[in-house]
């Protein structure tokens, strides 16, 4: 098989995805409006509620859902085969992430920017929101305590990466300056901070940072494991404007670019998919395709995790809603587009199968690494890159993209907190509570030894527990639409297969862990499988009132001819 062909169908599929169905979702489903008065208007704080160009707005929601995970997932899942990963990354996308990223956004929009655990609440009752948070906050928990080692282990294995990792930060903060203080063109403001990211690269590929072995008693992987939280706790706090935004737009610029190297690799140099279409030949110990596929690869088809940034920080900078199709359903295509990105360069960028085989010795080999061997063999080959600069160029956007997802989830870990300290009669502040999330999370991340290798202790339930909650969040949003009385079929078809797939994998799981005497994860497996069940159980009941009930009419909020809002 030609990687062409998967490049030219895929792309087509989702970009099709775009023009079609999500104008079916806008105008039929979600109904958006462009007089509705978003949350970033009403609410306006200067902080939080800031309202956003929607292409700066879709490169903060982009890049903060993307980080790593739409390239680890793909990149280990192609060991079921090529053709599995690419059906649930091309349909998945268009199908299932699409209306659930638009979905959250929307719902959030249309409730003051409340996050979707608030709207449990209010639509699934008090038990399923307080069940639903917990789920929330083990989710941000294994994102933000994982990330931070894979990144701190791609800065130690890519020393050429952290001149330009540390200097976009640099270069993100001139560029929201440019932006809100100076009201610099943003085409311009564009070129430059994009010109600056490739020169750090340049230089990053020049001069590589080797840290000692030791520093202040910890390693350098766990070094740069604490730097990127006290960072992350620092960025959490700051307005939106000042770094997450401009940090995440130029970002998601620079992704595309990346993309634009990679595909456009692609279609010059044609490279064969070595990788076999169904692997018949899977290394001993490897779980069953079904249901491990749909919950190995979440980013990239559909995550729960989306729905939290969706509602945690995007839909409080939504200018119009209208925006939100092109930041929500857009941003899941771009998502979409990575893990296509990731399953060609992890399946043609290898010379042989013998080649690839030695890379897929067992379940859980490839990831990160793979993709950029992969990748940067395939951009070698189209464009004459040098081998050394094309891998500094897909390490920098591995580590750039994973980086900025852990700046989003400490941020909405710190919302949670707030929230939980709500319910519980507490005002917990944002010092306190980014206090409390960095504590917890580097509690983790350290706890199982000094080398920080805690933080991947839970990251196997991740992709389930990731899963579980995009179909918790599409329950949610199917309440709300049947109490609307709109068309609820779209979202009723994803959300019963990936509550069936999520619940299986979770059970499957169950009996791994209890083979290998792993108490800690099979406590944690059944805590959150109960939740689940007790949020599924809710949810139902749920559907069930809304659908007996007569359609409640919207309350919207629009500008009148004054500027002001006003409710109908």
């Amino acid at each position: 098989m030609n990687s062409i062909v998967l490049a030219v169908v895929g792309v087509a599929m989702m970009i099709l995805g775009y023009l079609l169905y999500s104008k079916y979702l806008a105008r039929r489903i979600y109904k958006l409006q462009d007089s509705f008065v978003t949350p970033a208007h009403e609410l306006g704080d200067g902080v939080d509620y800031v309202p956003t160009n929607k292409y700066v707005l879709w490169g903060h929601h982009f890049t903060s859902v993307a980080g790593a995970a739409p390239i680890v997932g793909p990149a280990i899942a192609v060991i079921w085969g090529w053709v599995p990963a690419f059906l649930w990354v091309t349909i998945g996308t268009v199908f299932f992430a699409g209306i659930h990223d638009l979905g959250a956004l929307w719902a959030s929009n249309r409730h003051k920017g409340k996050s979707i655990g608030s709207l449990s609440g209010q639509y699934i009752g008090h038990r399923g929101r307080n069940l639903f948070l917990v789920v929330i906050f083990l989710v941000l928990l294994m994102v933000n305590a994982a990330f931070a080692v894979v990144i701190a282990g791609l800065l130690v294995g890519t020393p050429t990466a952290v001149i330009p990792t540390w200097g976009a930060i640099a270069v993100a903060l001139l560029i929201g300056q440019a932006i809100y203080r100076f009201k610099w063109n943003l085409a311009v403001v564009s070129v430059v901070g994009v010109v600056a990211l490739y020169s750090l690269i340049l230089i990053g590929d020049r001069f590589p940072v080797v840290l000692p072995e030791t520093i202040l008693g910890l390693s350098a992987t766990a070094f740069w494991i604490v730097v990127l939280f006290l960072y992350a706790g620092v960025a959490s706090v700051l307005p939106v404007w000042m770094l997450l935004q401009p940090r995440d737009y130029i970002n998601g610029l620079q992704l595309f670019i990346a993309l634009g190297i990679l595909y456009g690799s692609v279609l010059i140099s044609a490279p064969t998919v070595v990788a076999p279409a169904f692997n018949d030949s899977l290394p001993e110990g490897t779980p069953s395709l079904v249901p491990l596929l749909f919950v190995t690869i979440a980013c990239g088809a559909i995550s729960g995790f989306h729905g939290i940034v969706a509602s945690g920080t995007s839909s409080k900078q939504l200018d119009k809603e209208t925006d939100a199709r092109f930041v929500g359903y857009f941003g899941a295509v771009g998502e979409g587009l990575l893990a296509l990105g990731a399953i060609i360069a992890t399946t043609a960028g290898f010379r042989t199968i013998a080649d690839w085989e030695a890379v897929y010795t067992a379940f859980g080999q490839g990831g990160v690494a793979a993709f950029v061997q992969g990748g940067g063999a395939i951009v070698n080959q189209g464009l004459g890159i040098p081998a050394g600069l094309s891998a500094t160029i897909l390490a920098t956007m591995a580590v750039l993209f994973a980086a900025t997802t852990m700046d989003t989830g400490i941020r909405l870990q710190r919302f949670v907190v707030q929230e939980a300290g709500h319910i519980l009669g507490l005002n917990v502040g944002k010092a306190l509570a980014t206090v409390i999330v960095l504590a917890v999370a580097m509690g983790l991340t350290f706890g199982a030894g000094a080398d920080g290798s805690g933080g991947l202790l839970i990251w196997p339930l991740f992709g389930t527990t990731n899963q579980l909650l995009a179909g918790l969040t599409l329950s949610m949003i199917a309440v709300i639409l049947l109490r609307k009385g709109r068309p609820v079929l779209p979202v009723l078809v994803p959300l019963v297969f990936l509550l069936v797939m999520s619940v299986y994998a979770l059970i499957v799981q169950m009996g791994q862990f209890y083979a290998t005497e792993n108490w800690f994860l099979l406590v944690l497996d059944v805590i959150i499988l109960i939740a689940a069940v007790w949020v599924i159980f809710e949810s139902v009941i749920a559907m069930t009132h809304a659908k007996k009930n007569p359609p409640e009419l919207d309350e919207e909020r629009v500008s009148t001819s004054a500027g002001e809002a006003r409710e109908l």
